[in-house]
């Protein structure tokens, strides 16, 4: 109260808006005001200026009966609203009163302000949330006038509070009825942390007055009545069709569905015409019907066990509270697209997968700037949003450059419980949804069993999304009717949780019958529209039973003319570009405009680069990369890399952003090779590997001729991504038909740097691999590898392409290649055979296959020793296992014996993988060698040593070895 107090005894005639003009003024400049004015707002505490800013009203604009209110300027200065210097409104103080008066009615004024204030920060303490009753609101002192310095004996007289509330003038009892009925009832609202005063101001005239009491005529409760009947009624007919049959439903939180709608509803008349939609599994089946309108007959075909897909569409398939599906709806006369993902059971983790999408189909649309066309849902359990760690790491990408997608609307089905897990052992904060303040999104916490609440509220969220495109929260607090699943007995653990649900009666039910006191709709009215709703479900239900798919809705839409990758495994694509294309591209690459200050150490590199391109010998990996996307580009498609630190690359390699010396600007080579060309993109990421690699691959599921690219700083990094990649980079094809071209750019290599970073663990890619699910590949040569990244969009399909990038091989000197390399005639190579003139085949005693930079090592030591009876075969695809081109070129070394050397212990890297295909391909052949031979370090715990020169050691041994010296 100090600062409350300072500011009350330094006013001596003013009132509440001439104190606003002056500190309005101070704000903008302090030296604009009398020197003891300035010393008194430079004292005040925080309380007291946040009485200034927030319950006054910032910024101040004028209305025209006087006064001040939110998002309204000061008056001239010096001057009161009404124009008279110094003057009061008459509210303050009767006419003639005593300076004792005066000074009473002033200090009423900022009490009653701070009063407002505290129940707009802290009046959701104090809301009626919790449909169970069991969370009863414990009172807070600073709720209470008393607090403030009013007594009963205060709460009739008039108080001057200059339009606040939407009232000149209000006793306390008055302040109190509309402050509780706004911040107290069923929707608690957090909102007072946002910097913006523009959201503050909007929200805070959204809300106050309890607009949700009167917004519903007796339509629109018959629509809602009608949403909560869909939920539940599909709900108790599985329920009675399914005894005993887990399908996660819905009960309790039937709320949800007409929350969905809702924000849908709006949202599309505000301009969205796509939504796309992420959930886990609680209540998947009911949005797949009732929002997203997957067909009651296919959804009771399936729990009968029937396929999502015909008999000739391969793959393993996934429960149907896993799937997604997609459709056209039409609202008010527009066409929505809508879209629900496919998730597995890790909760979470489609977050940034949705928020990825959302961003690729913004981009395709030219929605570059506004973001509004396109919008993603997110719905989350309340155990799963505040203890999976992506929730943040996506909240943290809403605003980022090359993430932003104009704001994600969350909607949180707050069941009160994880699994057996309270809250108190759930989460460390007040609410499930605190960690959403840490991006400064509004929250709004409704009772579950309050239908227009929610729905008002809903509306609100989507409005709030399209005004200021950033990131909502809906905390929608219901309860989990039955258990984790139906088979569950949730009385183990939450006795009096389950004894409450027990004689709880449903949310429609609860709604129905206050319709029918209300006199809206008659009980017989909402009989009739439930037993419509069976029908309707029992004539799909007798559908099912003969239903059976036709088709497979995968490859339609942006993905028609893409194919189910059913051909030859070493099939060759049409990568290869002419060498006037090469050139052109080369020349825009190593040009900067003439006002550029280029970095002197870059002027060398793209010096160096445009002599190689001239001379057509000696291009680097990065040249390989950068021809690889500016030929892709020239030829129509888009390119999106992200990662952290990808402009310049880690190892400083990359640079394909550059940073103009003396002004910090940025030019982009590959963004400027011809008039009209698609974008190309390149984003330094947050410090985040699941949520941005979750990010990218959502991006690759929208757009199917984009090439997009995350690379890890470093290999072993994406072990912070490993969800992503199993449940959806190496599986989403076989479980939900769902595509994805993504390349994951892993640097890989041993150089004696220790344990961390020398491994991708190129094992957990290859263990991962069946079915032609992904390419995982080591390549060798810049050629290689820019063949391999032109074939990801050269393919009639998509597949998911890991490559274990290099490292030092980035500027290692036999690590080139010559532009005809790139050039007619060339393509990608699975297997790359001997390049040195050695021996005769039938004369080289072994053969020494590897992968990756081992090779120059291998290579450099047999020339050095002059070895001519061993042969060196690189294998730089090593799923899907290239066996034809591996059989072609050991053929002919028919006495031979064959080793497989690899820098990585035994028991990592691809040994154990490739063992026993290499073994098949050799039983097959008419040679010598029937099985091959591990040459490499002995099996480890850890990736690598520490110690620099144990390294060197064991490299040089393991290169000895293979090489039989």
């Amino acid at each position: 109260m100090a600062g409350v107090d300072i500011l009350a005894s330094a006013m001596t005639g003013g009132n509440a808006a001439y104190l606003a003009d002056l500190y309005a003024r101070w704000v903008e400049k302090p030296d604009s005001v009398e020197p003891s004015f300035a010393e008194l707002f430079a004292a005040l505490d925080d309380d007291a200026h946040a009485v200034m800013q927030d319950a006054i009203g910032a910024p101040w604009q004028p209305r025209a009966r006087g006064g001040f209110a939110p998002e309204e300027p000061a008056p001239a200065a010096g001057k009161d609203a009404k124009g008279a210097k110094g003057g009061k409104p008459a509210a303050a103080a009767p006419a003639g009163a005593d300076a004792e008066t005066v000074r009473k009615a002033q200090l009423d004024s900022i009490r009653a302000l701070m009063l407002i204030r505290s129940y707009r920060v802290r009046g959701h303490l104090e809301a009626q949330l919790d449909p169970l009753g069991l969370q009863q609101p414990k009172p807070h002192p600073e709720l209470s006038p008393e607090f403030w310095g009013f007594g009963p004996a205060d709460m009739d007289r008039p108080i001057f509070i200059d339009g606040v509330l939407g009232l000149e003038t209000a006793s306390v009892r008055q302040i109190l009825q509309v402050v509780r009925a706004t911040y107290c009832g069923p929707i608690g609202v957090e909102f007072m942390h946002i910097q913006d005063p523009g959201q503050k101001s909007w929200i805070q005239q959204q809300v106050e007055g309890a607009p949700w009491n009167t917004a519903f005529d007796k339509d629109a409760k018959r629509k809602i009545l009608t949403q909560l009947t869909e939920a539940e009624g599909f709900e108790a007919f599985c329920a009675k069709k399914y005894v005993g049959t887990k399908r996660f439903g819905l009960e309790g939180g039937e709320a949800t569905i007409p929350s969905i709608q809702t924000v849908i509803e709006v949202a599309a008349g505000l301009g969205v015409n796509e939504i796309a939609i992420g959930m886990a599994h609680r209540g998947r089946l009911n949005v797949l019907v009732n929002v997203v309108k997957k067909s009651f007959t296919k959804v009771f075909s399936e729990f009968k066990g029937a396929s999502y897909k015909p008999d000739d569409v391969q793959g393993s398939g996934d429960v149907k509270y896993h799937l997604g599906t997609s459709t056209d709806v039409e609202i008010g006369g527009r066409k929505v697209h809508l879209s629900l993902q496919p998730n597995p059971s890790h909760l979470e983790c489609v977050d940034p997968v949705v928020a990825g999408k959302v961003r690729a189909r913004q981009d395709m649309a030219g929605d570059v700037k506004d973001r509004g066309s396109v919008m993603g849902i997110l719905l989350h359990g309340d155990a799963a949003f505040a203890g999976q760690g992506v929730v943040y790491e996506t909240l943290a990408m809403s605003q980022l450059v090359g993430y932003r997608t104009g704001g994600t609307i969350h909607i949180v089905t707050n069941n009160q419980i994880g699994f057996t897990t309270v809250p108190v052992h759930a989460y460390s904060g007040l609410y499930c949804t605190d960690v959403a303040k840490s991006v400064q999104a509004p929250i709004l916490h409704v009772n579950g069993d309050n239908p227009e609440a929610v729905v008002w509220a809903s509306r609100m969220a989507a409005e709030y999304r399209q005004k200021f495109k950033a990131d909502i929260v809906l905390d929608i607090v219901c309860y989990r009717r039955h258990g984790h699943n139906e088979n569950d007995e949730p009385a183990f653990t939450q006795p009096v949780m389950y004894a409450r649900i027990k004689g709880l009666k449903s949310t429609r039910t609860v709604y129905a019958d206050r319709l029918a006191t209300e006199g809206s709709i008659t009980a017989d009215e909402s009989k009739a529209i439930l037993d419509g709703f069976n029908t309707t479900m029992e004539e799909a239900f007798q559908a099912s039973q003969d239903y059976k798919p036709n088709k497979a809705e995968w490859l339609e839409g942006h993905w028609s003319g893409l194919k189910a990758d059913t051909g030859d495994v070493e099939q060759e694509e049409p990568t290869a570009v002419s060498l006037e294309t090469l050139r052109e591209v080369g020349a825009r690459l190593t040009s900067v405009p003439a006002d550029f200050t280029l970095n002197p150490k870059i002027a060398r590199q793209m010096e160096a680069k445009k002599t190689s391109i001239d001379t057509g010998e000696g291009l680097d990996w990065a040249t390989g990369e950068a021809l690889a996307f500016g030929t892709l580009l020239m030829e129509g498609h888009r390119v999106r890399l992200s990662g952290e630190d990808v402009q310049r690359g880690t190892f400083s390699h990359r640079h394909c952003v550059l940073i103009d010396q003396k002004t910090q600007a940025e030019y982009a080579p590959l963004n400027f090779l011809k008039d009209g060309q698609p974008k190309f993109e390149a984003f330094n990421s947050l410090l985040s590997e699941f949520g941005v690699l979750g990010f990218d691959y959502g991006y690759s599921l929208a757009d199917p001729n984009s090439l997009v690219l995350w690379e890890g700083q470093f290999g072993d990094f994406a072990n912070g991504a490993q969800v992503i990649i199993d449940q959806f980079i190496a599986s989403a094809e076989t479980k939900w038909l769902r595509m994805s071209g993504l390349v994951m750019l892993l640097p890989h290599g041993y150089e004696g740097q220790g344990p961390e970073h020398s491994s991708a663990r190129l094992e957990r890619y290859l263990q991962l691999c069946a079915e032609r699910n992904m390419r995982v590949c080591n390549f060798t040569t810049p050629a290689n590898y820019f063949h391999a990244l032109r074939r990801q969009l050269k393919a009639n399909y998509r597949k998911p392409l890991v490559v274990m990038s290099p490292k030092s091989l980035l500027r290692h000197k036999m690590a080139v290649s010559s532009l005809a390399e790139f050039g007619p005639g060339t393509g990608f190579r699975h297997v790359i055979p001997e390049i040195d003139a050695i021996a005769p085949e039938e004369k080289v005693k072994r053969v020494v296959l590897c992968t990756g930079k081992v090779y120059y090592d291998l290579l450099q030591a047999r020339r050095d020793a002059n070895v001519q009876d061993v042969a060196l075969v690189r294998v730089e695809q090593m799923f899907p296992f290239p066996a034809k081109s591996l059989a072609a070129t050991l053929a002919p070394y028919k006495n031979a014996e064959v080793i497989w050397c690899q820098e990585e212990p035994e028991n990592m890297g691809a040994w154990t993988f490739l063992d026993r295909k290499i073994e098949k391909v050799l039983t097959k052949l008419d040679i010598k060698a029937k099985r091959p031979e591990y040459v490499g370090r002995e099996e480890a715990a850890s990736p690598a040593t520490g110690l620099a020169k144990v390294h060197a050691a064991e490299q040089d041994t393991l290169v000895k070895q293979a090489l039989g010296l």
